[in-house]
């Protein structure tokens, strides 16, 4: 399943242009999916019509695919039912996120709308809510799951809680979705916005080591930015982000040479199958650097987890061996590179055997 990447909107406290402006931008970093917040009626039915059937069309233009966030409040003040999708097609919505669960077997019968307008379901609780609607034989395809999102600081999910949920929907071959947070933009559903990300451990972090940390978990396939609007700098920063495999930042030493550079930069690691506790190995590149010098250096300390070693002259057939380390220790055979950036050190324990890994700058 391909990875994407998305943002939120709020018309109800926006401006029409100013989220046109942010669509273009974020589609010049290929964002393609919008969680869009409906959770308000207060201007009447023509009105709300129009403004997002305007905002939604603009999206759809550009290529995005709209989720609208709704509540049951909304069905009431605009006389529409969840039994007819005809109202959400027409605005040009491509799904709904449930804000209320029913008995299974409706979420399932609502999956086959022939409007075909996805269901998205609340991630977020660990219970046998999906299980249940697929019991009903829902129309997988047009079943999302998406997180929530918390606007108050320390309300956030906990990582085991989130897994736990998360693993619920990914067994099951659904897309899944989680938040992350600016950490400039203001704009959300309530008027308490202490950032709105999904994993409380998120909540202060830049934004693309957030969104490297959802990827690496092999549980989510769109990482959405919860709030609005994120500035230019971290649309650039999130577009950069290696969906597929971990990518970690290094800041190297000041006595790194040219091949250990080239090791580090150039080349594809992966994580030796046979693992071992104290550091992850990536041995492929030793085979090919075998017969290239590599004077010791940076060699007499201890290391730390998430330096970067390879191995020096002193270290026979495993020369230009790279490693992460995970366990504290001397070794004078290896040469220090450089260390993974400290907020990074998440991504560490997702490397698992056979992982595919890469660095820069």
């Amino acid at each position: 399943m391909k990875r994407r990447l998305g943002i939120s909107l709020y018309p109800d406290h926006s401006d029409l242009k100013a989220d046109q402006e942010y669509l273009k931008l974020a589609k010049k970093y290929g964002f393609t999916r919008i969680f869009m917040s409906m959770l308000e009626v207060s201007e009447g039915e023509e009105v709300v019509v129009a403004k997002f059937k305007n905002l939604i069309h603009f999206a759809k233009d550009l290529g995005y695919e709209t989720i609208l966030d709704v509540v049951p409040g909304i069905f009431d003040d605009l006389g529409i039912s969840y039994d007819d999708m005809t109202f959400f097609h027409e605005l040009g919505a491509d799904g709904i996120r449930l804000d209320a669960g029913f008995d299974g077997n409706k979420e399932a019968m609502l999956t086959y709308n022939p409007q075909e307008v996805i269901i998205e379901l609340n991630m977020s609780n660990d219970v046998a809510y999906l299980d249940n609607i697929l019991t009903y034989q829902a129309n997988k395809p047009f079943l999302y799951g998406c997180h929530n999102f918390y606007p108050q600081e320390g309300t956030a999910l906990p990582y085991d809680f989130f897994e736990k949920c998360s693993l619920r929907f990914k067994q099951q071959g659904i897309r899944t979705a989680a938040f992350v947070t600016s950490q400039v933009a203001e704009i959300g559903p309530w008027d308490i916005n202490d950032g709105l990300p999904t994993l409380e451990m998120h909540r202060h972090l830049p934004i693309e080591v957030a969104t490297k940390h959802l990827f690496a978990t092999g549980l989510i396939d769109d990482v959405i930015i919860g709030n609005a609007y994120a500035s230019e700098a971290e649309l650039a920063a999130m577009a950069n982000v290696n969906r597929y495999q971990a990518k970690f930042t290094i800041e190297f030493v000041k006595g790194i040479n040219p091949v250990e550079k080239e090791i580090v930069l150039n080349e594809q690691h992966f994580r030796r199958g046979d693992i071992t506790e104290q550091v992850v190995r990536s041995t492929q590149v030793r085979k090919k650097y075998s017969q290239v010098a590599n004077t010791p250096h940076d060699n007499d300390q201890e290391f730390q987890p998430g330096d970067v070693v390879i191995g020096n002259d002193g270290f026979g057939k495993y020369k230009n061996e790279l490693q992460i380390v995970l366990v504290p220790h001397k070794d004078s055979r290896k040469n220090k590179v450089g260390q993974i950036a400290k907020e990074e050190l998440i991504l560490l324990p997702f490397i698992k055997p056979w992982s595919k890994y890469l660095f820069s700058v």
